[in-house]
């Protein structure tokens, strides 16, 4: 037998969306982006490490290539920049782990090299994986860098698709390169494009196809690196402006 209790009508609520999320391409300028410095942080001193992915490579490579660009502006030694590549940008929290870890290694060994040592290419074209030196003669010390890391540049673009595969690796990627600085202490700069059209990920890396090709966002993360090594530096002397 059929209720003869009325049914409530539903009531729906409309909310309108910001404007910024209803036209993100038409932001003013003087409100997004990073604000420059007062201070012109000298990169002469750091060793940076960039650490990229290999999807959505053409992208990729203007990210890196700002990257290096503005890291070489501030003074940054060739020698001193240290690039590696991984497959995805799921693999980047292990691989800055890794490096970080791997340069206290480099930094602390004073032991002569009997079987050859575990080097990072140094190379700022693309990367080779990681090589064992040459055997020295027997008590050779080995030629190893003897400063670890000030900054690490973690660098990916992911690209929203038609599954849920863009939000679980969004979340878990930025979570774990946020571990990874606070439990290391050395700055991990989160270089992560999380995009939801290939559009997107094409401005912000200055290559956008209309009138504006928009802004390389890799040469934020360089000048980035620079001043957040300075700062890490200086705070662990007790110095604080």
């Amino acid at each position: 037998m059929k209720s003869s209790a009325l049914r409530t009508p539903a009531t729906f609520f409309f909310v309108s969306k910001p404007r910024e999320f209803r036209d993100c391409n038409k932001m003013d300028p003087t409100i997004k982006g990073l604000a420059q410095s007062d201070v012109q942080y000298d990169g002469s001193s750091l060793r940076i490490a960039i650490v990229y992915a290999r999807w959505n490579n053409t992208v990729i490579d203007a990210l890196v290539a700002g990257a290096v660009a503005k890291l070489k502006e501030r003074g940054v030694k060739e020698s001193n920049i240290v690039i590696e590549t991984v497959p995805g940008s799921f693999e980047l929290p292990l691989a800055c782990s890794r490096m970080i870890a791997g340069s206290h290694v480099q930094a602390s060994s004073t032991v002569p090299d009997l079987l050859g040592g575990l080097s990072f290419s140094g190379s700022l074209s693309p990367p080779k994986a990681p090589s064992r030196t040459g055997t020295p003669a027997p008590g050779a010390a080995l030629n190893l860098p003897k400063q670890p890391f000030d900054a690490v540049i973690a660098i990916g673009v992911l690209i929203k698709g038609a599954t849920m595969h863009f939000e679980y690796i969004c979340d878990s990627v930025s979570q774990a390169l946020m571990k990874i600085q606070l439990d290391t202490g050395v700055p991990v700069i989160f270089g992560v494009l999380t995009a939801l059209t290939e559009d997107q990920a094409l401005e912000r890396a200055g290559l956008g196809r209309g009138a504006s090709k928009g802004h390389n966002h890799g040469e934020d993360w360089g000048l980035a690196a620079v001043e957040m090594g300075s700062h890490v530096r200086r705070w662990a002397e007790g110095k604080f402006v």
